[in-house]
């Protein structure tokens, strides 16, 4: 894993470093689309990966990202209520558009634009959680808090 970082990747670590964080991310070659298959290969529980999910809110179409421990389903009733708004599912156009990463590999930093987000309460009681990087095959480690830091995002109830 000592290869050049895709672009991608790179602009994740770029703003890992700008943010004074020590995270490293690393590439696979393995994908990493689903919390299970990242969780593998890591070697840690599905519940500390952290996806990022990009919902749209059904009026005034906004991004919203949720980022949701790898074991559970956002309730989107009980986020939208956070937006007071309805919030759907986002298509991809649109998550690579607000986000300027594809889904599958959407970190929680270094995006296109700036987004609401809520973090999954649940991700707290882990003293290490993973995010994506970037790309399908990029991860990072890093502590809970540093995620609050690193988002803004408020941390919630979201199944």
């Amino acid at each position: 894993m000592s290869a050049p970082l895709t672009a991608s990747a790179q602009k994740v670590q770029d703003a890992l470093r700008a943010l004074g964080l020590s995270s490293e991310v690393v590439e696979s070659e393995q994908p990493t689309r689903t919390a299970a298959e990242a969780a593998k290969l890591v070697g840690c529980q599905v519940g500390q990966i952290a996806k990022s999910l990009v919902f749209k809110t059904a009026q005034t179409e906004r991004a919203v990202l949720v980022i949701t421990s790898g074991a559970n389903t956002v309730n989107e009733f009980r986020v939208g209520m956070h937006v007071k708004e309805a919030l759907g599912k986002a298509p991809a156009a649109f998550v690579r558009q607000v986000t300027g990463f594809a889904i599958g590999g959407i970190p929680p930093l270094a995006h296109a634009t700036q987004i609401p987000t809520f973090i999954d309460q649940d991700l707290m009681k882990y003293p290490e959680i993973w995010a994506a990087a970037g790309t399908p095959n990029a991860l990072f480690r890093l502590a809970p808090a540093d995620l609050v830091k690193m988002t803004g995002g408020r941390v919630i109830r979201v199944t």
